[in-house]
């Protein structure tokens, strides 16, 4: 199984409503067992990072509120790369798993950047 990140917008009766995927954009935000390998690792958490790591016990829902801080987050990640890289077991070549990492981070920003437009939140299960 996969990681997916998608938008959900709360309609007017507390509703959420998970938003489909537009067409030009991708929803893959890892593998299943980065849960625990990447975004719940040691060296994520090591960074101070508090959005991530909840993937390591349950499914992350980032309010609306809390998309500005959670795209912070992701510049932290992005910007520690090398680190996170270093400091996670690859399953094929180190180099692969830097750019495994480094597009489903993309991934997640652009969901996220979507959200932050349409006043949703983000969801990854």
């Amino acid at each position: 199984m996969s990681l997916t990140v998608h938008v959900f917008l709360v309609d007017a009766g507390g509703e959420t409503r998970v938003q489909d995927t537009p067409e030009a954009s991708a929803d893959l935000a890892g593998f299943e067992d980065w849960r625990t390998r990447v975004w719940g690792s040691e060296a994520v958490r090591s960074l101070g990072a508090g959005f991530f790591p909840v993937l390591a016990e349950t499914d992350l829902h980032v309010q609306p509120e809390e998309v500005p801080a959670f795209l912070r987050e992701c510049r932290l990640l992005r910007e520690n790369l090398g680190r996170i890289v270093a400091e996670t077991q690859p399953v094929r070549t180190v180099e692969e798993h830097g750019e495994a990492i480094s597009a489903r981070l993309a991934i997640i920003e652009d969901t996220a950047g979507r959200a932050l437009t349409l006043g949703g939140g983000v969801l990854i299960w």
